[in-house]
């Protein structure tokens, strides 16, 4: 943890009460959803396409009371939630980023690293810290009008 306080320390302060809609599937929610916490952010939705009962009932005790959970969502439905819970990052795979881009809503491709990466363990969470606050503080949001 010695290593982890100075970056919860750095970006914390960044993006603390940044909300966030997780759509990235398997069992990856469950995975990420405290390293989010760590760094002040709240999970405002998140699901899965193919879970079990038992993936359900795991992650509800990692969730806050009123947080959306859905099961295998459409690309409608989460466009229609992001619409609705507007965001300030979205986690999903590669093929929703363009959608989220145009909406003007900062995104983190979360199912492979083709960009950035690995977010597991401690030294994960540095370059997940680092990618998180680059994707919401980006200067290019503020040249974009986001329907919201």
């Amino acid at each position: 943890m010695e290593e982890i306080n100075p970056i919860i320390e750095k970006y914390r302060p960044r993006l603390e009460g940044k909300k966030v809609l997780l759509a990235i599937g398997g069992l990856r929610p469950r995975h990420v959803i405290g390293a989010y916490e760590d760094l002040g952010m709240e999970i405002v939705a998140t699901g899965y396409e193919f879970a079990h009962k038992d993936d359900y009932e795991r992650t509800f005790t990692d969730l806050k009371e009123g947080t959306i959970v859905y099961d295998d969502p459409t690309a409608y439905d989460l466009e229609y939630l992001a619409g609705a819970l507007r965001p300030d990052l979205v986690g999903a795979g590669v093929k929703e980023k363009y959608v989220y881009h145009k909406m003007g809503v900062p995104f983190r491709q979360m199912h492979s690293w083709d960009y950035s990466g690995p977010y597991h363990g401690f030294d994960g969470f540095k370059v997940f810290a680092r990618d998180m606050d680059m994707a919401i503080n980006s200067p290019v949001w503020s040249l974009l009008k986001s329907p919201f």
